[in-house]
């Protein structure tokens, strides 16, 4: 009698081929298999079980197959087997019916037999690639098909299964595809991830430094972990505040700020929690203070580093329990608020120093975003110089088209210690004084003496700027300050013609010699 094998293919005779290191219960399952009336209860069997199970298969399925196979017996032994490996199996008996369902599925992996009705596996895996160039393929063949298997590989199968196979081998095929298919998935998102470019309103970062910043930004912009943003002064900490706020899943609730150091002491506690009417001598009303308008939002408090010790306590308990008193009240308020707050202090040495709680620095210290000085993304000062201009052009009342090569280098080649704040102030003074349709470099005014009452020696370095970048930035400032008279310059910088003239040229500058 005529039996079919574990394939489904049909031998003639007593001899049947057996499928290599196989278990005993293995065997054992394919002589079943090969007993048409016993193949009738397994399949029974197995389908009440997969009933059983279906809910639980369901809910955990995490990738969908589809089988593609012209023998029914094979094509519903593959059906219930990968289904009870949680996959959502989709089958089709031929290649036209199978390319319908991918076309209108979302196919994770597709099984398919090489030998199919009105088409074979190179024709049919070049039209699974133009419905869907990215699903996997493993194609089922017969030994006598390995060359061809082999050449399928080299059109873009990801794998081949020689028959006969065991249930142990399909599975374990078809598992390992799912993972490599994950994992080639994964990379490419992670390398378009890494590649591309974040976009913010009121926000120029093309440099590297800075695209790593908003990838910060974009990973943790939808929890509601809190942030600690670092860096000097004027680098756009409140810009990226508002970004993590805009992306975040309460970007509809408050966005609310609060400078602390621009808050006397005895006040800053009242301000933030507020407080009911006669608390203290001149409190005629209640007041909600910042975290209760900032409910349902996000609550940005600038300068944290110099918020008093007694006030470091009690923003402690709101970050641990979302909960306050105002001042003078009884009255408990649960509050939901994400926190953002920001220094330019370095509080691990404020914790050494005992002046910042060393509990409430790990409670703000949960996802830290330090935003580098300008100094060091030069890279971005181009489009910065841009974005003012165009917000500085029309207060000035000038036609002014943009800026030179010549005062974008002198800009690029500055210090910064001001930052990009200090770059705005530059750009609304230079629209200010612009005699033409084009800021040149005599109309940069950049402020090269020292700070304000600082105590460093005269001649000490500014910071991030080496010997030689001083030295050329003081003698454009001496050519600027002569009006480009050359001797008059050497005469301010202590220097002879000649000297004079060796560094221009060092520098770039020409030394026109009918020029003073």
């Amino acid at each position: 009698m005529d039996r079919p094998d574990f394939t489904g293919r049909e031998f003639h005779g007593a001899a049947e081929p057996q499928p290599k290191n196989l278990t005993t219960k293995t065997r054992r399952r394919e002589e079943i298999l090969c007993d048409s009336s016993r193949l009738r209860v397994f399949v029974v069997n197995r389908i009440s079980l997969w009933g059983r199970k279906s809910e639980r298969s369901s809910k955990s399925a995490m990738a969908s197959v589809l089988i593609v196979e012209d023998e029914p017996k094979m094509l519903r032994l593959l059906e219930l087997n990968l289904g009870e490996e949680g996959w959502t199996t989709f089958s089709a008996g031929d290649a036209e019916t199978g390319l319908k369902i991918l076309g209108r599925e979302a196919i994770d992996l597709v099984l398919s037999d090489f030998k199919l009705p009105g088409m074979n596996g190179l024709e049919f895996l070049d039209a699974i690639h133009r419905v869907n160039a990215e699903v996997p393929v493993v194609l089922m063949t017969a030994y006598g098909s390995v060359e061809t298997a082999v050449e399928a590989m080299k059109k873009g199968a990801s794998n081949y299964v020689l028959k006969p196979f065991s249930l142990e081998e399909i599975k374990l095929v078809v598992r390992k595809e799912r993972d490599a298919h994950r994992l080639r998935v994964e990379n490419r998102t992670l390398r378009e991830e890494l590649g591309r470019r974040y976009e913010y309103p009121n926000l120029v970062a093309r440099s590297a430094k800075m695209q790593e910043v908003l990838a910060a930004v974009e990973r943790v912009a939808p929890t509601n972990s809190t942030v600690l943003i670092g860096g000097e002064s004027g680098v756009g900490k409140e810009l990226i505040a508002r970004a993590i706020h805009q992306r975040s899943r309460r970007a509809s609730g408050p966005f609310v700020k609060i400078n602390c150091t621009a808050i006397p002491e005895n006040l800053l506690e009242s301000e933030l929690f507020g407080y009911e009417r006669g608390a203290f001598t001149g409190a005629t009303a209640t007041k909600p203070g910042k975290f209760e308008l900032a409910d349902k939002g996000s609550l940005f408090l600038d300068e944290i580093g110099d918020v008093p010790q007694i006030t470091q306590a009690k923003l402690l308990r709101v970050l641990q329990e979302r909960e306050f008193e105002r001042l003078g009240g009884t009255r408990t308020i649960k509050v939901d608020v994400r926190l953002v707050a920001a220094t330019n202090r370095d509080l691990r040495a404020a914790l050494e120093q005992g002046t910042f709680r060393e509990d409430l620095y790990y409670r703000l210290n949960v996802v830290p975003i330090d935003v580098p000085p300008l100094r060091e993304h030069a890279e971005d000062i181009p489009g910065l110089v841009e974005h003012f201009l165009a917000k500085y052009r029309g207060e000035s009342g000038k036609q002014i088209r943009g800026v030179t090569p010549q005062a974008i280098q002198l800009l690029a080649n500055f210090h910064w210690p001001g930052n990009v704040r200090e770059l705005e102030n530059i750009i609304e003074r230079a629209a200010a004084f612009a005699k033409g349709e084009w800021i040149e470099a005599g109309d940069i005014h950049l402020d090269t003496g020292p700070a304000k009452g600082s105590n460093a020696p005269m001649g000490f370095l500014p910071p991030g700027m080496t010997l030689d970048q001083w030295e050329d930035e003081m003698i454009r400032e001496a050519l600027r300050r002569s009006g480009g008279n050359k001797s008059q310059a050497a005469r301010l910088l202590g220097l002879s013609r000649n000297a004079l003239r060796y560094r221009l040229s060092k520098i770039g500058i020409a030394d026109d010699p009918e020029m003073p």
